[in-house]
């Protein structure tokens, strides 16, 4: 395919050298010695490439460079100019000039003219599949972040219809311990929810952002589980933290199992009081994930609690999976659980 060169030059001897040397090595040259012309028939017709001289009437190369930028021209330009100006070519190559050649009427300067044109083109046009191909990844990545949106969006709705349900059930229900293991389900199922819309109304659709999560957790679970008509208040401290999908999930149904328990056995009934859920950074690698209380403590509560264990387990469980397991320290009121979450490469936002 031939090469579409436009010469601007005021120099007409030199212009139809250019044309008929470079004519005969499959180039078609246009040639035009008014800077303001060329400039604008750079606007209405493609070209491969620019040859552009230094010397013009009334303006400069240099000039002429600078409009084709604050005119978003992206055209390639192989800059001329005499053998004893090499500042000048530096500062066209400053100004965007993609390469230089010194002018003479020599074969060599029309050999060297037609090297520099050819690796200018061929370097533009690889810059140019360059930056279609990384469009085309950006648009996918943009697709396929859009699907997986949608999809937790989607996740979240239904499982949020299935604790729907399950409030229901256990609303219509006289049995007690039915009732109760009803309601934990629908935490748990909640939970799970929760982490696919905070997926779903993320930037990062792998991430989840802790502080965010565990506030509409709490409040998720306020709203289910009987709080003794507000007497118990819970309040949540976390840093802007995110963690993968996996782990997320997992730290909220440790903090669904332990506040729940804590909603029923820290306090006596009628009591007020208030249960603290943290996730705070240790440092760059370390987050620490605690539910704490002033109630009764950690002995009276496990001696009141009436479930199958299953909660227990699950909380060893997860606990297992993101750090370094479940501990509940010593104190002399109340009680407090933790885990010391491993962030991996993950940090505060």
């Amino acid at each position: 395919m031939d090469l579409r060169i436009l010469h601007i030059d005021d120099d007409l001897a030199l212009a139809q050298l250019v044309k008929r040397k470079l004519g005969r090595r499959n180039c078609v040259v246009r040639h035009d010695s008014d800077a303001h012309a060329a400039l604008l028939l750079l606007q209405q017709e493609p070209f491969d490439v620019v040859i552009l001289d230094h010397y013009l009437e009334n303006t400069t190369g240099h000039e002429v460079l600078e409009q084709m930028r604050m005119s978003h021209i992206n055209v390639p330009v192989i800059y001329i100019t005499g053998s004893n100006e090499a500042r000048v070519a530096i500062d066209a190559i400053k100004a965007g000039a993609a390469d230089y050649v010194i002018k003479s009427v020599d074969e060599d300067f029309f050999d060297l003219l037609e090297d520099a044109i050819r690796q200018t083109v061929s370097t533009a046009r690889l810059r140019q599949e360059k930056e279609q191909a990384d469009e085309e990844i950006r648009r996918g990545k943009e697709r396929a972040e859009t699907l997986l949106a949608e999809m937790n969006h989607r996740v979240a709705n239904s499982l949020a219809l299935v604790a729907g349900l399950l409030r229901l059930q256990a609303g219509a229900t006289d049995n007690e311990q039915l009732r109760q293991a009803l309601t934990e389900t629908q935490s748990r199922i909640s939970a799970i929810a929760g982490m696919h819309r905070s997926l779903y109304t993320s930037e990062h659709v792998n991430d989840v952002a802790m502080d965010r999560y565990l506030d509409a957790l709490i409040k998720d679970i306020s709203s289910t589980i009987d709080t003794g008509k507000n007497l118990i208040e819970i309040v949540v401290d976390a840093d802007p933290i995110e963690l993968p999908a996996d782990k997320a999930v997992s730290a909220g149904m440790i903090v669904s199992e332990l506040v729940t328990n804590a909603l029923k056995y820290a306090y006596p009934e009628g009591t007020a009081g208030k249960i603290h859920v943290s996730f705070k950074q240790q440092d760059p690698g370390l987050a620490r994930l605690a539910v704490e209380d002033q109630g009764v403590g950690l002995a009276s509560e496990h001696k009141n609690a009436t479930s199958t264990g299953l909660g227990q387990r699950i909380i060893k469980s997860m606990a297992d999976a993101i750090g370094s397991g479940i501990h509940y320290p010593s104190r002399e009121q109340g009680a407090v659980a933790e885990v010391m979450v491993s962030l991996a490469s993950h940090g505060t936002t």
